[in-house]
């Protein structure tokens, strides 16, 4: 199933309104064949009220409701950084906006694709800010062309007529699809530039720590 919006579930106990109104009609039966008209009455008309309003409330507990809510977006306490994944977001809002209009399964698949790529391109910069520049870039100058192709294959489709041109143009976005969910791919690979190559100058430290206590290939020994 396809998840709209990042959600979360909830649970709420809600009670039940039968020990209030069972409580009630204890009361008002009470008054209709005893008399009020003495404190030790009123006492004993409140206390077949709690008993009334515990008994039914323990033969009607009401119900838990599970409710799904939008989950809080997620923060770094940069400004900056901030502000452009408030932006990835608004993005992908609109890019699943515009998946919910369009009937064709193939072409909702990739939009589900590009959606989870841009999504996860966003949100690099929660655990490696100084991709920043990178992400930047991306939303200035691929990401506006790309909602723009989407909204134009939305438009075309409700345009309901199925022309020479309508057609041509719908096929040729869905094509370009392809090349940008590869593109953006490639592009999120590239964000992970950094990590790779602080692995591998860690994988040449250990290697070399390695050699040199002969503990590396054929040199493996335990004696130094």
């Amino acid at each position: 199933m396809y998840d709209e919006v990042a959600k979360k579930v909830i649970e709420i106990k809600r009670k039940s309104i039968v020990p209030v109104y069972g409580t009630a009609a204890v009361w008002a039966l009470y008054c209709l064949v005893f008399p009020l008209y003495r404190t030790w009455h009123f006492i004993v008309l409140a206390c077949l009220g709690v008993v009334a309003y515990i008994l039914l409330s323990k033969l009607f507990p009401g119900k838990i409701e599970r409710i799904e809510v939008p989950k809080e977006p997620q923060r770094t306490g940069d400004d900056k950084i901030d502000a452009l994944l408030a932006e990835g977001e608004m993005a992908v809002a609109e890019m699943r906006r515009i998946r919910g209009t369009i009937p064709d399964k193939s072409v909702q698949a990739k939009i589900d694709e590009l959606v989870d790529i841009t999504d996860k391109i966003f949100k690099k910069q929660l655990v490696e800010p100084i991709v920043y520049n990178q992400v930047k870039r991306f939303a200035d100058f691929f990401l506006p062309t790309s909602i723009k192709l989407l909204n134009a294959y939305d438009r075309f489709g409700q345009s309901g007529v199925a022309g020479e041109n309508i057609t041509s143009t719908m096929e040729r976005i869905d094509t370009a699809l392809d090349t940008t969910l590869n593109s953006y791919k490639k592009f999120f690979d590239s964000l992970f530039e950094n990590q790779a190559l602080d692995i591998e100058t860690d994988i040449s430290v250990l290697e070399t720590m390695l050699k040199r206590d002969g503990l590396l290939g054929d040199g493996l020994s335990g004696e130094r």
